[in-house]
């Protein structure tokens, strides 16, 4: 059995699987088994087949230089481009939370080192019907610490310190964070690294700039971040 870690994001739209394909392949051109996993994903786009093209996981796959098959990476594809839990009722398709922990193990199984991806930010709602699943509960239920994704840009000092102290308050480890989109000597940028870090103590332990095809961050650093 490997370890695991759990990417969030402050959001949607931060970058988040951008980064998360660069952390996949940083550990694998170490040589070391990385491997990838999503619970679901929406907005998927079908092919002309019909087929729906699970976007995030496909991107993982192509740039991490993965080579798996794309049921193992993600359980749950829907079109709609909402919320899981909302995508789940229009398409009248519930995530089954004991299916998702079954392909979490199997995918852990596989790999020394597994990186879950989320869906959007950690409240992100999973299930609204007669059960409530948010996210966190999800990674709680898991185990699993999570390393957060967070623009460099105005406005992520809120969004990260909220993040941050939603997860204490769930007691779920953090492992770091990640600025993404950052932009090498901007001054309000390094001011927001600072002040999260103040303000919370939690490390900035990466930056990625745009267009970045490599992650500036030590391997064995990495690994530790995985448990």
């Amino acid at each position: 059995m490997g370890k695991a870690l759990f990417i969030t994001g402050t959001g949607t739209d931060i970058g988040k699987t951008y980064v998360t394909a660069l952390i996949v392949k940083k550990l694998r051109e170490a040589g070391l088994d990385g491997g990838y996993y999503k619970a679901a994903l929406s907005g998927a786009i079908p092919d002309s087949a019909g087929k729906l093209l699970p976007g995030d996981a496909l991107c993982v796959n192509r740039v991490a230089g993965l080579g798996e098959q794309t049921e193992h990476l993600v359980t749950y594809v829907y079109r709609d481009a909402v919320s899981p839990h909302l995508a789940a009722k229009i398409n009248h398709l519930p995530i089954d939370l004991d299916r998702v922990k079954a392909d979490f193990a199997r995918a852990k199984a596989r790999h020394d080192y597994l990186t879950m991806e989320g869906s959007g930010g950690i409240i992100c709602p999973l299930r609204w019907d007669e059960q409530h699943v948010i996210l966190d509960d999800l990674v709680k239920d898991l185990g699993l610490g999570v390393l957060i994704i967070a623009d460099a840009g105005l406005g992520t000092i809120n969004s990260a310190v909220l993040t941050i102290e939603h997860l204490r308050a769930r007691d779920i480890p953090i492992r770091g964070l990640i600025f993404n989109k950052y932009v090498p000597g901007n001054l309000m940028q390094d001011d927001n690294a600072d002040m999260i870090e103040a303000m919370t103590g939690v490390k900035v332990v990466a930056y990625v700039k745009e267009g970045d095809t490599d992650l500036d961050i030590d391997v064995d650093f990495l690994k530790n971040l995985y448990a």
